[in-house]
């Protein structure tokens, strides 16, 4: 049966199962108050540039400090962090409910709060390894991934029907509540100490950045994969303008073919929690469905058709997630996971950005077919790049460099 390696995870690891609900709440109420957040910026400023900035600041701002938040997760006890992120947010929430502030002071809390839970992040897929054992990392990362893919994909729908009850500020105050919730969660963690780093934080980071550039098989994994990104990330964009000017199909099927990007994501999850066999074949498989699907996109006739390859591409997008993130933990010692995902997640935000921008000036000066055709062939060939890097040597004897 699909997911019982998830099931059986959850039941049987209390400490895991602690941190899997802690980012599922989370990730509620993170969705829920990043369309409040949207409805009250486009309603006091009436422009949707300011509601553009808004996202920008809260995806792309933090990936800029990526090497230093991962660093912190390899300074500092790992469950300490993960707590002081979650209660620190939560009280930012607390703030921008009360007061509401103009634009430039709210972009500036909403920086602020995306970089501590950019902070969370690597600490919490660091910890990961600690909490489960190597043969069930696989299970771990599906479960986590669909928690918080779940979680998001339900957010807009909770905020839709909380909006009209309790207005923007009560949905923030929900939202805070919600990372209230999560640290209490994480309190049932034992102790995660870090390992052996220097003292001086800029020093660790810069270190951690060079190790991820410097390590071959760690370099191939995080370039390939902010390729696959980068060549693939404006997809959402080009379905809009493909349903409309394409195809002219009405605007309810934009959400359809988008939906099912979303519900080949889940289904990939509860697959993967029983995948055993190589991470290395799973990440290449994963580049090439999730690339080659926006191909086929391109070349299209009908929504049914695209909608049926945008979903199985959705199980494509799964096995990157699983794959990238269960190698990571395998290649790269305890005392280093936190920078390296830092830094990988870090490098995908910008790799998305490069995207938007890239792959927008390519959609307004051709069309929707040529933008998907464009970015399939690309990430294509990026999975042939990494599989021929990946295949010359034995992934973990590159990873046995340390950082200073």
């Amino acid at each position: 049966m699909t997911g019982d390696g998830a099931v059986r995870l959850l039941r049987a690891n209390p400490a895991f199962r602690a941190l899997t609900i802690s980012r599922l709440v989370s990730f509620v109420g993170d969705s829920v108050s990043l369309v409040a957040l949207m409805l009250y910026v486009a309603s006091t400023t009436g422009q949707a540039l300011a509601v553009s900035v808004l996202l920008l600041v809260g995806d792309f701002a933090p990936a800029l400090l990526s090497p230093l938040t991962g660093a912190v997760a390899d300074r500092f006890d790992r469950r300490r962090v993960m707590i002081i992120c979650e209660l620190a947010q939560g009280v930012l929430l607390v703030l921008v409910a009360l007061t509401l502030p103009p634009l430039p002071i709210l972009l500036a809390l909403v920086a602020v709060r995306s970089t501590l839970g950019q902070t969370f992040a690597p600490a919490s897929r660091a910890a990961v390894p600690a909490l489960v054992s190597d043969q069930d990392l696989p299970a771990a990362n599906s479960t986590i991934g669909l928690s918080t893919n779940g979680a998001e994909a339900i957010g807009p729908f909770i905020a839709a029907a909380l909006v009209p009850f309790i207005g923007v500020q009560g949905v923030l105050l929900v939202d805070a509540a919600s990372f209230l919730a999560s640290a209490l969660l994480l309190t049932r963690l034992g102790p995660l100490p870090p390992g052996p780093a220097s003292r001086r934080l800029l020093r660790s980071a810069r270190a951690g950045l060079g190790y991820v550039f410097s390590v071959p098989v760690i370099r191939t994994i995080a370039v390939s994969f902010c390729l696959v990104v980068a060549f693939n990330g404006i997809d959402d964009v080009a379905v809009v303008v493909l349903v409309r000017d394409t195809l002219g199909a009405p605007d309810f099927t934009i959400g359809l073919i988008l939906g099912g990007v979303g519900a080949g994501l889940l289904a990939g999850y509860l697959l993967l929690s029983r995948y055993r066999r190589s991470m290395t074949a799973l990440l290449i498989l994963g580049f090439l469905v999730s690339s080659v699907g926006n191909l086929l996109t391109g070349l299209i006739w009908a929504v049914g058709a695209a909608f049926v390859v945008q979903t199985v591409r959705g199980i494509g997008l799964a096995a990157m997630d699983v794959a990238s993130n269960t190698l990571l933990q395998r290649l790269v010692p305890a005392a280093q996971l936190g920078r390296v995902f830092g830094n990988f997640y870090g490098l995908i935000g910008i790799a998305a950005a490069v995207s938007y921008v890239a792959g927008g000036i390519l959609l307004d000066a051709t069309d929707a077919r040529v933008t998907f055709v464009v970015a399939g062939i690309g990430g294509t060939l990026t999975a042939v790049f990494a599989w021929m890097k990946l295949s010359r040597r034995r992934a973990t004897g590159d990873a046995t460099s340390e950082i200073g």
